[in-house]
């Protein structure tokens, strides 16, 4: 879905598809309410995660992109504000609506606020492109040295080909490796550390200091990606989900469970910017769609499988530890493997211009 959702903005507008998904993600909601049996549950659910996991958020990535290049990551950053806030809001405000109404009211109230908040907002206020209002990227008086260069070049567009290229492909499923890790990570977590000797609730409770840290941090990278190359921004990340990693095969009290928890929300916020920046930052604006929609495609499956291999390499060790440290070396080699295909990239936009 996220793939060909990014092929159609990039014929008819982020905008259109943003409506869209909304319409989809809405009736998806009202699918749940009605459903019956497990097949209808399971296409409903589907739906959920196809259009409120894939194609909204890269809607909203393709518009920030096309509105913002110098400051880019920052704008990102912010985006960001609005999945931070409603990740802590949502599931107190659901599980109050389930026992006021009951859970599949309470899914068709949630579809209906969907589409109050989103689709007034989508035709009266969003955009596709500053261009469609008279203005240019971030406010500024002309276009970037790198539109300029690209509106005056006769080459085809960088994104034509970029799906036949090894620099995708490879940066694609090396970015991607944190998305598998990390939720394997965050699936896990209550298990892994109570295997450790902390308790269950205070295991739940590390995800508050995840969510404040990966908020603050976001701004961090927001700042990292507009000023530096996001592969050099990348590869210090993982150096710092490493430093996490080792952490936790070493917690055995809540000072240390705290610690991992705030390097992984730090990781974690500066990881989304490099996610949401990267290809933007590669390719440029011109059908950008059609390869972020490629890219988040590879994040999505790498966050399905995540859970996977820890649990299996657990069933094998009988302990969380050396099937965190195997999980763990694979962002080694991510960063190797991405540096290794810098030298391919077509850079369109440097922070000089």
């Amino acid at each position: 879905m996220v793939f060909l959702v990014g092929r159609l903005a990039d014929r008819y507008g982020a905008r259109v598809m943003l409506m869209f998904a909304v319409t989809g993600l809405g009736l998806a909601c009202f699918g749940m309410a009605f459903a019956v049996g497990p097949i209808a549950f399971f296409f409903a659910f589907a739906s959920l995660r196809a259009f409120g996991q894939g194609s909204l958020p890269v809607n909203g990535t393709l518009l920030v992109a096309q509105w913002f290049v110098k400051y880019r990551g920052r704008a990102m950053a912010v985006m960001g504000i609005g999945g931070a806030a409603s990740n802590a809001a949502f599931p107190t405000i659901s599980q109050q609506l389930i026992e006021m109404f009951g859970w599949r009211e309470t899914y068709m109230i949630l579809g209906a606020f969907v589409w109050i908040l989103i689709i007034p907002l989508a035709i009266f206020v969003v955009r596709n492109r500053p261009e469609d209002r008279g203005e240019n990227p971030d406010g500024a008086d002309e276009l970037p040295a790198s539109e300029r260069r690209a509106a005056e070049s006769t080459d085809a567009p960088l994104s034509d080909n970029a799906l036949k290229t090894l620099f995708f492909w490879v940066t694609s499923l090396s970015i991607g490796v944190p998305s598998m890790v990390g939720t394997a990570y965050v699936f896990h977590q209550i298990s892994i550390l109570t295997d450790f000797g902390l308790s269950a609730s205070l295991a739940a409770g590390l995800f508050v200091p995840f969510a404040i840290t990966a908020t603050i941090s976001s701004f961090i990278g927001g700042y990292l990606v507009d000023r530096y190359d996001p592969i050099r921004v990348y590869t210090g990340n993982a150096m710092l989900f490493i430093v996490a990693t080792i952490v936790l095969v070493f917690v055995t009290n809540p000072f240390l469970g705290f610690v991992y928890a705030g390097l992984m929300g730090l990781f974690q916020g500066i990881q989304m910017i490099i996610m949401n920046s990267t290809w933007a930052y590669f390719y440029g604006r011109q059908g950008l769609g059609k390869i972020q929609g490629a890219g988040s495609m590879t994040n999505i499956a790498y966050s399905a499988i995540g859970p996977l291999p820890l649990a299996a390499l657990y069933g094998v060790f009988g302990d969380f530890r050396p099937a965190i440290l195997i999980l763990g070396t694979l962002m080694i080699v991510s960063a190797i493997s991405i540096n290794l295909v810098r030298s391919r990239a077509p850079i369109v936009e440097s922070y000089e211009d």
